[in-house]
């Protein structure tokens, strides 16, 4: 599956809000479909981050989708957006690792952190789409706390966001379940 090809159908057939074109148009001219979805745990590979968002569609659309009570477009706009913070977020460096085989030092790439806007993880993803497409209130509050009692939070807050907001629970379930069951151990990625 070429899962930029994915992103990009779902966005435009599921998401009509007014600004998602211009979203779309930025999302591209950034490194969001080359970049890792982390550095070394999962989908830390190119490509990764895009194919975690579609993964975390099809879980939080397959699993938790409510027919006559979820909206379709909230559904697409929190799974392929929850993690937008992480667009020109990442740099490839390079460190030295012995080759166990031969003994000798070489340099290998690995991806790292390069946090030019530290804004928060959840929140940065809200203000950048924010930026060009209004978000409701229940698809900001999702995709801030999609992280649940992960991110730096208190567990009041985030529970009193769960309590009120069902979309909030299904995202950070789906993130969850792609994270750790789906897309574990992912290196490569079809392009």
């Amino acid at each position: 599956m070429n899962y930029a090809d994915e992103f990009e159908r779902i966005f435009t057939e599921k998401i009509n809000r007014t600004g998602s074109q211009k979203l779309l148009d930025w999302i591209k001219s950034t490194d969001f479909f080359t970049a890792p979805a982390s550095t070394k745990y999962h989908c830390a590979c190119q490509g990764g981050l895009v194919m975690h968002s579609v993964k975390v569609y099809q879980v939080m659309r397959n699993k938790h989708f409510d027919e006559g009570v979820d909206d379709e477009e909230s559904f697409a706009i929190c799974a392929l957006l929850h993690d937008l913070c992480k667009a020109s977020f990442y740099k490839i460096s390079t460190r030295n690792v012995k080759n166990e085989e031969t003994g000798v030092w070489e340099k290998r790439p690995f991806y790292s952190i390069e946090d030019q806007f530290p804004f928060g993880h959840g929140e940065k993803s809200v203000f950048l789409t924010e930026r060009f497409m209004r978000l409701k209130t229940h698809e900001a509050v999702a995709i801030r706390w999609h992280m649940g009692g992960f991110g730096e939070s208190d567990g009041f807050t985030v529970s009193k966001a769960f309590d009120k907001y069902p979309l909030a629970v299904k995202l950070h379930l789906a993130d969850l379940e792609s994270t750790y069951l789906c897309e574990k151990g992912t290196s490569e990625v079809d392009h």
